[in-house]
């Protein structure tokens, strides 16, 4: 099976900043590219952080309330944002997270989960920033035709991988719900079908009606 890289979803034409872009240029950029965050670089075009519009945001909290509220709590290094905005070196979120072209969709996902952000800079073996990639990027997976999901849960899982006969097994998808109804060589061949149809980009889930083929010896392995 071919799994949809995160380097075939991602942006390629990257907006970035460095360490010394001021505060008002960031704002510029980001509603000049309709963003609503920028990988910062080094000079060597390496990612040391992001910069968003949560980041921004809080220069504005930092000022003084005319209406006489408190401050905001200093960030995690103990500072509050320069009153004045400041450079990107001072507002963004460091270090940068990154993914690289070749993970799947599921690798770059469990990382934003893990480390709770919304997009990733991308980068490739020297770690120069090549894209970028958001959360709204993966989940195009689950925009994919049914009757393609169908024809590559046919082809590539049932056919070539698990060696079933056409007619074994009946696909059928909607929405990217998958149900399975068939036979195979063995109960503990099931889940093992399902696993691999989980695995198909834009399948959203599987229910599956497989017994054993009759006269199949208990643990038979499916053989091809």
């Amino acid at each position: 099976m071919k799994h949809r890289t995160v380097g075939e979803l991602m942006t390629h034409r990257v907006v970035r900043v460095r360490r010394e872009t001021p505060f008002k240029e960031v704002v510029g950029l980001l509603a000049d590219h309709d963003v609503t965050a920028m990988p910062v670089v080094d000079e060597l075009d390496h990612p040391v952080g992001v910069v968003s519009e949560a980041d921004l945001l809080r220069v504005v909290a930092a000022r003084p309330d005319p209406g006489g509220l408190p401050l905001i709590p200093p960030r995690a290094n103990g500072s509050l944002p320069a009153a004045d905005g400041g450079t990107v070196d001072q507002l963004m979120t460091a270090p940068a997270v990154c993914a690289r072209p070749e993970w799947t969709v599921v690798e770059a996902a469990r990382l934003m989960d893990t480390e709770g952000v919304k997009r990733l800079p991308v980068v490739d073996e020297a770690g120069t920033l090549v894209g970028i990639v958001s959360r709204g990027d993966l989940l195009r997976v689950f925009l994919r035709k049914d009757e393609a999901v169908r024809d590559e849960i046919v082809r590539d899982v049932l056919a070539d991988t698990l060696a079933l006969a056409p007619g074994d097994v009946a696909v059928d998808v909607r929405e990217g719900r998958v149900t399975l109804r068939g036979q195979v060589e063995s109960e503990q061949l099931v889940p093992v079908v399902e696993r691999l149809c989980r695995g198909v980009d834009g399948v959203v889930s599987v229910d599956t009606d497989l017994t054993p083929r009759p006269g199949a010896a208990p643990g038979t392995a499916a053989t091809g």
